[in-house]
């Protein structure tokens, strides 16, 4: 398949569409700080009549994701609403309120469980389940820090909920683990995991019915616009679902792209192709 174009500015693209599911991390902040430019395209197309969703792979529930985006200067008038991979944790905890968790991840996200009631906590050798949420300190583990621990829950067979598919995250200039990566690690144990984020559905239909609601129907498949940094979440989500994608570079895959400024187009084609995933087009960070 031919490389995808390289745009300049996202507003010919986005008149093709009524929708844009937007990546939050990455995109349209970096960790510490908003990207304007990414804000301003988001709001400019809003202005025009398109519904936009943030759609994020934060394994904490939407309320607590805007709390957070506002912190880092985030316009209230770049979206109509956010979805996260922890609003379809939660309706998992929910649907086993009767069972104990074993959690693994920060202590910052321990408002999945306690918005809910859910005080029926468990260490691994009695738990019924596990929902990761990411690593215990990512400013210094990796994920083989775990393997010992995984293969105490392996033992046992216990179902791990990953509330947060991503593998790394930036944060600033440097890349964090995510809950993924352990995930990914205790998959390949032979441990059984339940993805709630990108790239798969469920949070693809959440997102959806919410843009439904503000609009007052259904947007057609090919009416919908996914942008995102990452090939394995984003774009994977994207063409596993049907719809159309923007890839931004200047995110997770930025290095391995030789930069933010002047990423590698041989590079970038190699990425699409090993993944046999490909984008509608190409942008270093969203411009309208």
């Amino acid at each position: 398949m031919s490389a995808p174009a390289f745009i300049e500015h996202v507003a010919p693209l986005a008149a093709s569409y009524d929708v844009i599911l937007s990546d939050v991390w990455g995109v349209v902040h970096n960790g510490v700080a908003a990207t304007l430019p990414a804000c301003d395209a988001l709001a400019r197309f809003r202005a025009g009549g398109g519904t936009v969703m943030l759609i994020t792979n934060a394994p904490r529930a939407a309320a607590v994701v805007r709390e957070f985006i506002d912190k880092l200067h985030v316009p209230h008038d770049a979206y109509d609403g956010i979805i996260s991979s922890g609003d379809v944790t939660r309706d998992v905890i929910v649907r086993r309120r009767g069972e104990t968790v074993f959690h693994i991840g920060p202590k910052r996200d321990v408002s999945v469980f306690s918005e809910l009631g859910i005080e029926a906590f468990a260490p691994p050798e009695s738990a019924d389940y596990v929902v990761c949420t990411g690593l215990f300190d990512d400013d210094r583990e990796q994920p083989e820090n775990y393997r010992p621990l995984l293969t105490q829950l392996l033992k046992r067979g216990l179902l791990m909920v990953c509330a947060n598919p991503d593998l790394v995250v930036e944060r600033g200039d440097r890349l964090v683990y995510c809950a993924g990566a352990v995930a990914d690690l205790y998959a390949s144990l032979g441990g059984k995991v339940l993805y709630a984020g990108k790239p798969h559905a469920p949070i693809y239909e959440m997102a959806l019915a919410r843009a439904a609601a503000v609009r007052g129907q259904m947007p057609a498949l090919d009416r919908v616009l996914a942008i995102g940094d990452s090939v394995r979440t984003d774009l994977t989500g994207a063409n596993s679902f049907g719809i159309d994608c923007l890839f931004v570079t200047a995110g997770i895959h930025a290095e391995e792209l030789g930069g933010r400024e002047n990423p590698d187009a041989a590079l970038l084609q190699k990425i699409f192709a090993g993944a046999k995933r490909y984008p509608k087009a190409v942008m270093r960070r969203l411009v309208w």
